[in-house]
């Protein structure tokens, strides 16, 4: 199995070389680690203690955030060195200044993992969620440094738990602690015979409800919204804005639509533009004489759409026709009841919300209206949803504090001259 799985991943390296050839992301994947074992030699120094992050993308990192600002704030003697695999997540936060270092990781060949883990010598390893890296995970374990994933889901149809997944379930056996969002997710593990994990939550949870907390305004929205009921589309795509379409003929004069498309380049925001059937406006061309004139917004710019949810009194969020749906937390922590279409089973907190009555799934238009209706023309009934909603998320703070003091246990243990990862299990 070592052979195939080293053998996958030589695949997929060529096969990213031949799709960079006419794809700028897998370009991009490819020249962000050109000469990058150089660079991180001649930046990391030597004898610094070294935490490393590993986050996939940009989701992962929003996880990953609150841990190692914890963590700094804790631990200062250490240096944080993030990696991202994605060029999504590198591109946008090369640059954060919550790390000391930031750099892509190295594809997951033996070689590689090895050179990169003797290079920077981290005193802990910790990775976001999943992106399990079998020989990196190897390694660490060879070289006896501790390892922690966390914010981990688990489900009954992944490779771990197929007739072939015994090789990966012995790798994942080694990592120190596994700390999973839910209680199906340890069950799994456990009746795989892989005892290392914990039960604790999701880190996304603190990092919402902090944003949420930085209350960040924008003026022109408060005046675009003008005390109407608003509904705030994020990441929304075709099949969405489809549904934004029919809702604003429908609803046209008595509701206010804002749209964050998950893709803004400049044809699919004109597309969508020339599509609206109401009065709209980019974000960006908005300004204090004409803001007041539309009832659609389109937000075309990155990096906002967490804070403009404040504005609505519903959201529907996008992705739920395709692959699965995007943040559902965002909204929530301003207690928004939340719109999503089909594709949600996947993610654990929206099968929570949808459970508890403060997520509702569509496949049809038809579902979106008759909800519109349900919440806001049914006396109190939005405001039991938003009571709802606030007490649920509320109750699942504390996930980054329960991390980073087992970091901290595990640093200490490894401190000790006789300590073996394979027995710091909790």
């Amino acid at each position: 199995m070592s052979y195939l799985y080293n053998l996958a991943i030589l695949v997929y390296t060529f096969s990213i070389r031949v799709v960079a050839l006419w794809n700028s992301k897998a370009r991009r994947w490819i020249e962000g680690r050109k000469n990058l074992f150089e660079e991180i030699e001649s930046s990391v120094k030597s004898g610094e203690k070294i935490a490393w992050f590993h986050c996939a993308s940009l989701g992962e990192f929003e996880q990953a955030k609150p841990v190692m600002e914890l963590f700094r704030k804790r631990n200062q003697e250490y240096k944080i060195l993030l990696t991202f695999f994605s060029p999504s997540g590198y591109d946008v936060r090369k640059n954060y200044p919550g790390a000391d270092y930031v750099f892509y990781l190295p594809a997951d060949t033996a070689a590689n993992s090895k050179r990169f883990i003797d290079l920077i010598k981290p005193s802990i390893a910790v990775f976001t969620k999943y992106d399990f890296w079998f020989n990196y995970l190897r390694e660490l374990k060879t070289q006896s440094i501790p390892t922690v994933v966390y914010s981990a889901v688990f489900r009954r149809d992944q490779y771990f738990f197929q007739e072939y997944g015994e090789w990966f379930l012995k790798i994942l056996s080694r990592i120190n602690i596994i700390y999973v969002q839910d209680e199906n997710s340890r069950r799994l593990l456990s009746k795989a015979k892989v005892n290392n994990a914990k039960l604790c939550g999701d880190t996304r949870y603190d990092r919402v409800m902090q944003i949420a907390e930085q209350r960040i305004d924008f003026p022109l929205i408060e005046k675009f919204k003008a005390g109407k009921t608003t509904i705030v589309a994020g990441s929304s795509w075709k099949e969405d804005e489809r549904n934004m379409i029919e809702l604003m003929k429908k609803r046209k004069g008595t509701m206010k639509f804002i749209i964050a498309p998950h893709e803004i380049d400049e044809k699919h925001i004109s597309d969508l533009m020339e599509n609206i059937p109401v009065p709209a406006l980019r974000f960006s061309q908005a300004n204090e004489e004409n803001i007041y004139k539309a009832e659609a917004l389109i937000i075309d710019n990155m990096g906002i759409l967490s804070q403009v949810y404040r504005y609505g009194d519903l959201a529907y969020v996008g992705g739920g026709f395709g692959k699965g749906i995007h943040n559902i937390l965002e909204p929530a922590a301003f207690s928004i009841p939340v719109i999503i279409g089909p594709n949600y089973q996947k993610f654990t907190e929206a099968v929570e919300m949808v459970n508890l009555g403060m997520a509702f799934p569509i496949e049809k238009f038809r579902q979106l209206n008759n909800k519109i209706t349900d919440l806001f023309f049914v006396k109190g009934s939005v405001q039991v949803v938003k009571d709802r909603i606030t007490e649920f998320m509320n109750s699942k703070r504390g996930a980054t504090q329960q991390v980073v003091e087992g970091l901290e246990k595990l640093l200490a243990a490894s401190n000790n001259r006789y300590f073996r990862p394979q027995d710091f299990i909790e």
